[in-house]
């Protein structure tokens, strides 16, 4: 994967060594430096030669022909639905287990009884959070209706507050990977304004930033119908598509309305309310009055549905990358 190559990198690659596995690292074409760099450093570390092996090249010639190799014994991908399920069909012709993470559509669930002030900030930052380009990105802000508009203006008011630049610039907001992901981001925006979607704000481009680089403005949209592109297709961009619900079982069916389960954030001052949804969204995680990508090493990270299975981080990593043999001996 090429948004976060070097934490991903780090993820994946860790757990497997850390169980005795010899590891072979297929990066992105677009990020196969940071990949470089770490064997490069895993060896001056002390790692034995041949521990950790990187293999660069594209996806269809070096990523098939590992995934489809009889010495493979466990296959990790993270990346689209598309090429997961090409991974997952070449690693059953060698019953090989596999950890698959295929992105997400992932909802932010507001009830009328939220604390506003919290919410909208990490809301708003857990879309432009690397230009929108996360797996765990909040796509899908779903309003309680009797708290809709007045949440939406503020989040629209955050949102227009939102700089766009250069990295070294210490802006919000980033550019996207490269020319194929600007156009695909700039897409998803355009079919959704010619579909007549309201746009309620937009970011901007700060001043001195390159005419030239993948910078899209952070733009939310709102009302989105519940069955629009917008509403459940993952942009990978900055885009925020906001939808009102009546109740708790009305949020619960448009949360899970879509093929992902990747991620989830509820937002409810009701404890009670708060548990009942968070177990009824088919989420891998479920956050509960806040928001993080995926959270931290410890937690245990996947997703259901078209966001794949399996597990990375936490302990049960260490069981993915792992096998249970049962030794029974005869004493006699």
């Amino acid at each position: 994967p090429w948004n976060y190559p070097a934490q991903m990198l780090g993820r994946t690659v860790a757990p497997a060594l850390a169980m005795g596995n010899g590891t072979v690292l297929k990066p992105a074409e677009d990020t196969s430096l940071s990949a470089l760099r770490v064997a490069e450093l895993a060896l001056e570390a002390g790692l034995p030669p041949g521990a950790l092996n990187v293999v660069t090249g594209l996806g269809e010639e070096a990523g098939a022909a590992l995934a489809a190799h009889p010495g493979i014994d466990f296959i990790s991908f993270t990346g689209s639905n598309e090429v997961g399920t090409l991974v997952q069909q070449a690693a059953a012709k060698n019953a090989v287990k596999c950890v698959l993470e295929l992105g997400g559509k992932s909802p932010q669930i507001v009830f009328e009884d939220v604390d506003v002030a919290r919410a909208v900030p990490i809301i708003v930052r857990a879309i432009v959070q690397n230009a929108g380009q996360t797996c765990t990105a909040g796509s899908r802000l779903l309003v309680q209706r009797s708290l809709y508009d007045r949440f939406v203006q503020q989040v629209a008011e955050a949102f227009s507050k939102v700089r766009v630049g250069s990295p070294e610039m210490d802006l919000d907001c980033g550019p996207v990977m490269n020319t194929a992901q600007l156009a695909r981001v700039k897409r998803y925006i355009q079919q959704a304004r010619d579909g007549g979607i309201p746009v309620l704000a937009e970011g901007s481009i700060a001043e001195g930033t390159n005419a030239g680089g993948y910078f899209v403005k952070p733009t939310l949209f709102g009302p989105v119908p519940r069955t629009h592109a917008l509403a459940c297709e993952e942009v990978f961009g900055p885009v925020l598509a906001a939808m009102p619900f009546e109740d708790e079982a009305d949020a619960i069916a448009l949360a899970n309305g879509t093929d992902y389960g990747l991620l989830a954030a509820v937002w409810t001052e009701n404890a009670g309310r708060l548990q009942r949804v968070a177990k009824a969204v088919r989420a891998g995680q479920v956050f509960m009055n806040c928001y993080g990508a995926g959270g931290g090493v410890e937690l245990p990270f996947g997703g259901t549905k078209r966001s794949g299975h399996g597990r990375e981080k936490g302990l049960l990593a260490l069981e993915e990358v792992s096998a249970t043999k049962t030794l029974v001996h005869y004493h006699g």
